[in-house]
């Protein structure tokens, strides 16, 4: 299936080291005429870190896309009810908004963002990104795994020699995620 006019949400969570690889993705995804909403949450949107400064990833992110990004919850909540959206991606994906899904915990943007969505029973791209993928977030990850409209983007071992717990995704596969997604399927493998 191709992306060409496709209405894709994008959410941003704050796993800031893999921005960059999937802002390289995005880009891609534009450049297959899919049309994106940006989408981040309150941490992304808001917190400075050793990757970078959240304007400069703001600006670059609302260059992209030539939209503003969403990042309240008032702003994300009609994307459903108005049937704005073919698909929504949550990449990256942290541990946090992780549990938040698994639990109907909606409080910011980004679980808003995913809730509004499936009301018309889209289908949520997950992206993991968590450094405890292999412990705590587990469960959550399990659940979501279990659930209805809910496709992984391959997934492995960060780094187990130093992180063991850690999981993240793999950007390349992002794309064919959403094009299997679309097709209510998911890709595999899961895990890489």
């Amino acid at each position: 299936m191709k992306l060409e006019g496709k209405r894709i949400g994008f959410v941003f969570t704050g796993s800031f080291c893999t921005f960059r690889k999937t802002i390289d993705q995005l880009k891609n995804i534009i450049e297959l005429k899919a049309e994106v909403l940006p989408i981040m949450s309150n941490n992304s949107y808001t917190m400075d870190t050793k990757f970078g400064k959240a304007q400069d990833f703001i600006d670059e992110i609302e260059e992209v896309t030539g939209r503003k990004i969403l990042h309240t919850i008032q702003e994300v909540e009609p994307l459903g009810p108005k049937d704005m959206l073919d698909i929504i991606v949550v990449a990256p994906a942290t541990g946090n908004t992780i549990a938040k899904l698994a639990n109907d915990i909606v409080d910011g943007p980004a679980p808003m963002a995913v809730k509004s969505v499936l009301r018309r029973e889209r289908p949520v791209v997950i992206a993991v990104s968590t450094n405890n993928g292999l412990s705590a977030s587990g469960e959550n990850i399990g659940k979501l795994l279990n659930r209805k409209h809910y496709y992984f983007v391959p997934f492995k071992q960060d780094n187990p020699i130093t992180k063991p717990r850690s999981l993240v995704f793999d950007p390349t596969y992002l794309i064919k995620t959403i094009e299997y997604a679309l097709d209510g399927e998911q890709i595999q493998p899961i895990l890489l």
